[in-house]
C-alpha cells in the first residue's frame, strides 16, 4: 500500500531573543499577538544547534489569528546567557523577513513608535501582482523587532 506524500505544514518559527519579556511585550502590544505557551525548557544537548545539555531556556510561543499555523516562538537562554549580536543595518544572506498581514497598519506604526523599535519604512502604499495575476493594493510598514528581526507588516485594500 502506498501513501501520498504531502508537503509539510510550517507551524512556527522560533527566534532566539535577548529578553523574552521585552519580546512578548512587543509581539503582544505592538502586533496584537497572544501568548499560547510559556514554560522553562532544560536543553537535552541533542536537537538544538545552540547551547549545551542542561542549559535553562524560556520558550514563549505567540499566536496570531490561526490556532495552528503562523506562530512565533521566542526563546531566551536564561542560564547561561548568549552574547548579544551587533544591530543589523541591512539584510543579507541568511537573514529572515517576516511577512505579516493584518489590519490598521497606521495603529501598528504608532504602537511601534511608542515602543521604540527601529522603523525602516513608515507606512506606504504599493501594488504588486498577486499569484493569480491580479493587482494587489496594500499599505506596508517595515520595522525591526527588539532583537533586530525584520518585519514587513501589510494591510491589504479591496
Amino acid at each position: 500500500m502506498s501513501t501520498v506524500s504531502l508537503p509539510p505544514l510550517v507551524k512556527r518559527t522560533t527566534l532566539i531573543v535577548r529578553d523574552v519579556a521585552k519580546s512578548v511585550a512587543f509581539y503582544r502590544g505592538v502586533l496584537g499577538m497572544a501568548v499560547w505557551y510559556d514554560d522553562e525548557i532544560i536543553l537535552s544537548g541533542v536537537g538544538l544547534a545552540a547551547g549545551s545539555k542542561g542549559d535553562r531556556t524560556r520558550l514563549v510561543i505567540m499566536k496570531a489569528e490561526d490556532p495552528v499555523i503562523g506562530m512565533i516562538g521566542l526563546l531566551e537562554f536564561v542560564e547561561p546567557r548568549l552574547p548579544a549580536p551587533s544591530p543589523r543595518a541591512r539584510l543579507g544572506i541568511g537573514d529572515i523577513v517576516f511577512v505579516m498581514q493584518g489590519h490598521d497598519v497606521a495603529l501598528v506604526y504608532q504602537r511601534a513608535l511608542s515602543f521604540g523599535v527601529r522603523i525602516h519604512a513608515a507606512p506606504y502604499r504599493f501594488e504588486v501582482r498577486g499569484a493569480d495575476g491580479k493587482q494587489v493594493v496594500m499599505t506596508s510598514l517595515s520595522l525591526w523587532d527588539p532583537d533586530d528581526f525584520f518585519i514587513e507588516y501589510n494591510e491589504r485594500h479591496g
